[in-house]
């Protein structure tokens, strides 16, 4: 089934496009530049989860209703987060240990930006099937945000008062 979006929602979609891409390339370029072999898993793993949600966002733009297989994920991703939670990495020099923070500071960040500005393009969509897609979208950036968070509260890097 073709769907037409509106003018508003086709320039929100394209946002959204803009930063999915953008966290994508973010992501692959922190897993590599990531001292900690645990933080390279959890940012490769992510950059694959957010370009499934640029090829979901791009389906949109294309006129095409996407399938959106809920559920899977939010156990997938909880399962990590407790795995990430439960190993201790080895330790690192104090160099490394702050690129990394920073590293994780800027994509929890980025996670925040993005889940929020989903929230905004939710709410314009007319189309019922695409207003799901992006929830489920959203939830999983929110899942995203925890997973960092989590690395980072178990790695001494963030600390809840």
């Amino acid at each position: 089934m073709a769907i037409q979006l509106t003018a508003k929602e086709s320039m929100l979609l394209k946002d959204q496009k803009s930063a999915e891409e953008l966290c994508v390339k973010k992501y692959q370029t922190y897993a590599n530049q990531a001292q900690d072999p645990q933080l390279k898993q959890l940012f490769s793993s992510l950059a694959q989860k957010e370009q499934e949600h640029l090829n979901t966002i791009n389906q949109i733009l294309n006129g095409q209703v996407p399938n959106v297989q809920q559920g899977q994920s939010g156990q997938q991703q909880t399962q990590i987060g407790q795995q990430m939670q439960q190993k201790k990495p080895a330790m690192q020099n104090p160099q490394a240990k702050e690129n990394d923070k920073t590293l994780c500071e800027d994509m929890l960040s980025m996670e925040k930006y993005v889940s929020g500005t989903y929230d905004t393009t939710i709410f314009e969509t007319t189309n019922t099937n695409i207003r799901q897609a992006l929830n489920h979208i959203q939830k999983e950036e929110q899942e995203h945000g925890e997973q960092i968070f989590n690395y980072m509260q178990s790695n001494g890097m963030y600390s809840v008062q």
